[in-house]
């Protein structure tokens, strides 16, 4: 056989028998590896097993499965007692998810090396245990599919859960995982019988077929569900393989029984759903501000301590004279996104999939109707904000296709002052809500997400000097977590009343509404609250137009349709459903058809006039300009302008530099060399390399810079677009 250089190989030079001729030689090397591995002392010592395992492999899966399933089920639930207390309080949930568990196994019939098998299908199951359990450690909410596609997003938040030695700790567990599972893959045996594979599909075919019809009955009996009211209740009720997998499979609206286009006719009669007015003449529509508290409620609520002083003057006295309530959200300990759906777009979570995510399954990829869309259509200008980053949740993404005019995020603002555990605080967002409002000659919808209040609470004190003390609970740990916890929501409340002066500064009609998105991950039971409900968060509806005080308690879903229906505002096709229908017998299955209709099915109810086609938003409101360079000896150049964020990045002819932001106002570029000719621009950028804004082009000549006017950002149409343009 020739032998060829790879540096002058020529394809003529190859021919079909050097081809043969080496494809044999192969197959001789390979068969004296097997022949190797065969007669080592470790194929001989394994031999007895591997016999075994073949001969019972059936039993032996039976057997694995069962194991599988209790170890993964103690990770998740950080105990092997409470595992076992889960097979024998629930057996038939455990052997329900044992038995998927048996059906991945016998995946393993269809491959020579079923040993390795075997040990990747382990490895996996183990690892989302694992997951879970470590999630659980951190958060309220169980590992989930929406995690995966969170992934990215995630990780530029990774250290505000992880401590650095957990993620020192996290890599090399992976990598000794990896290298693990190779040296397994050298070491194990192959099966010597002759192989099967169509039988062993079919076979696999056939569990998976019987694993189907089991689960149908499991629903019929009510041995589990397709809702999960509480996604971390039913990690606990139904276990860890059937509710991950119910994540992965179940997602969106399943087409409701009796949906066609009669049904949405009669649904939408008179096209009363469609409809968009308000009895409010033009000059006397006030500006709606909603504001979301993170992990906000009144912590008067909880039974088993007291504090010193009030911990929310500000909202206690909004409570006493303004209409106020319980606030029912879809989560408890997390799902902020999922009460912002609610709340945005007027829709039920209830019909969605077990522990799904709509802005990152629909809203994410596709227009959406919302509270932004219904009053735009009454001429008010729309705003959200964030002092997080605009990628988490896909929000900038989602509030786009929800027809938002901007989004302010912290890649927008000069964060100065932080949480203990690295959030920003909240005091920051009453400048930038008022800078979005001045963007408009007219009135505002502003939607704006607070982070102040967020998890993890830590279990040392980390307060010195504490506004509000706890008293009433004996355990220093857990009275840390809360004494922490109690003083974000005084401070939390600090920027409700500044808020509410800065409104009253301007002198505008407004109305805003304040609600906490979920309870805090505290470990709350339902006895500990005197509500004894879970869901409960609270909500307050201030005003300075004179609004009667009407107190009642609220879904999510339900609060801006009431919210609209007493400022007289009828727009907005979910909205104006619940104002005509919230009555009616047919109330939540008629919602479940119009949801499903809107999102997934042919949208009779828009009659081909959808209120939102695509998005048109901005990123951010204010434009970061440049004013002067200034080059220091032997440590580079200085640029200054204004409204300089640290998401500021700076780029000279199209390559980012190196850069330090010092403030909003003064930038250092401390290892670029500048020539006359140069081209400069500043990019604000989010995490994944995302640009989300950018100045105009300044060319630099003679050590001072000249702007090129209309080169930054189109503020006219959508920065998604733009950024796919880019691309």
């Amino acid at each position: 056989m020739k032998k060829f250089n790879l540096k002058k190989f020529n394809l003529k030079d190859f021919s079909l028998a050097d081809l043969k001729e080496w494809f044999r030689k192969r197959e001789i090397r390979r068969a004296e590896i097997l022949e190797k591995r065969r007669n080592s002392e470790w194929a001989k010592k394994m031999a007895p097993v591997y016999t075994f395992l073949n001969r019972y492999s059936l039993l032996f899966h039976i057997v694995l499965a069962i194991v599988i399933n209790l170890v993964i089920e103690a990770l998740s639930r950080h105990s092997l007692f409470k595992a076992i207390g889960f097979l024998a309080g629930s057996p038939l949930v455990f052997l329900y998810n044992a038995f998927m568990i048996f059906c991945t196994l016998s995946i393993v019939y269809a491959f020579r090396r079923r040993t390795f098998a075997r040990i990747i299908i382990t490895v996996l199951w183990f690892v989302l245990g694992v997951a879970n359990g470590y999630m659980l450690l951190k958060r309220v909410t169980p590992f989930n599919a929406q995690d995966l596609t969170n992934a990215k997003d995630g990780l530029s938040l990774i250290t505000n859960y992880f401590s650095g030695f957990e993620i020192v700790v996290l890599a090399v567990g992976l990598v000794a995982l990896v290298l693990w599972v190779v040296s397994m893959y050298k070491r194990g045996a192959q099966f010597q019988g002759r192989m099967h594979r169509v039988v062993a599909l079919i076979g696999t075919g056939i569990f998976f077929g019987i694993f189907f019809l089991v689960s149908s009955l499991a629903v019929e009996k009510r041995v589990i569900s397709t809702y999960f009211g509480n996604i971390a209740f039913a990690y606990e009720d139904y276990g860890l393989p059937y509710c991950f997998m119910t994540s992965v499979f179940n997602t969106g609206i399943n087409q409701p029984n009796g949906y066609d286009e009669e049904a949405m006719a009669k649904i939408n009669e008179n096209d009363e759903l469609t409809k968009s007015e308000t009895g409010r003449a033009l000059e006397s529509r006030p500006n709606i501000l909603v504001v979301q508290l993170e992990s906000f409620f009144d912590v008067n609520e909880v039974e088993f301590f007291d504090t010193n002083v009030d911990a929310l003057p500000n909202l206690r006295s909004m409570f006493e004279n303004y209409s106020s309530g319980y606030f029912k959200v879809p989560s408890i300990g997390a799902g902020t996104a999922n009460t912002e759906f609610e709340v945005l777009t007027g829709m039920n979570l209830r019909y969605f999939g077990p522990g799904e995510y709509p802005y990152k399954t629909y809203s994410k990829e596709k227009p959406t109707e919302s509270a932004a869309t219904a009053l735009a259509s009454l001429g008010y200008s729309t705003h959200a904000l964030h002092n997080n980053g605009g990628n988490f949740y896909s929000r900038a993404k989602v509030f786009d296709n929800m027809g938002f005019d901007s989004f302010t995020s912290k890649e927008f603002m000069n964060i100065l002052q932080t949480t203990p555990n690295g959030w920003s605080k909240d005091d920051i967002l009453v400048q930038h809500m008022m800078d979005a409002m001045d963007t408009s000659e007219g009135t505002d919808f502003v939607f704006t997400i607070s982070v102040q209040g967020h998890g993890d609470y830590p279990e040392e004190k980390v307060i010195e000097n504490p506004v509000v003390e706890v008293t009433g609970i004996e355990d220093e740990a857990l009275k840390n977590k809360w004494e922490y916890y109690v003083n974000m929501v005084y401070e939390m409340d600090q920027f409700v009343g500044r808020l509410r002066d800065a409104v009253e500064k301007r002198g505008e009609p407004t109305v805003i509404v304040f609600y906490g998105d979920h309870l805090p991950t505290l470990g709350l039971e339902s006895e500990d609250l005197h509500s004894r409900y879970l869901y409960n968060t609270n909500y307050v509806i201030w005003d300075n137009i004179g609004l009667p005080k009407e107190d009642e308690n609220v879904t999510s879903y339900q609060l801006l349709a009431d919210l609209f229906n007493r400022l007289d505002i009828h727009s907005g096709t979910v909205f104006n459903y619940h104002q005509q229908r919230r009555k009616t017998s047919k109330y939540l299955e008629d919602l479940e058809l119009l949801q499903y209709d809107i999102l997934y099915g042919k949208q009779y109810v828009y009659d081909g006039d959808p209120p939102i086609t695509e998005g048109h938003m901005m990123m951010g409101v204010k434009d970061v300009t440049l004013s002067n360079v200034i080059e220091v000896p032997e440590k580079g150049y200085s640029l200054y302008g204004t409204n300089f964020t640290k998401g500021s990045k700076v780029y000279v002819n199209g390559e980012k530099q190196k850069s330090t932001f010092l403030n909003n106002t003064h930038i250092t570029l401390p290892e670029t060399t500048l020539s006359d000719g140069d081209e400069i621009v500043i990019k604000q950028m989010g995490s994944s390399n995302t640009e989300f804004r950018r100045s105009n082009q300044y060319i630099y000549e003679d050590g001072a810079l000249t702007e090129v006017p209309d080169t930054k950002t189109d503020l006219t149409t959508s920065w998604v677009h733009q950024q796919q343009e880019e691309e």
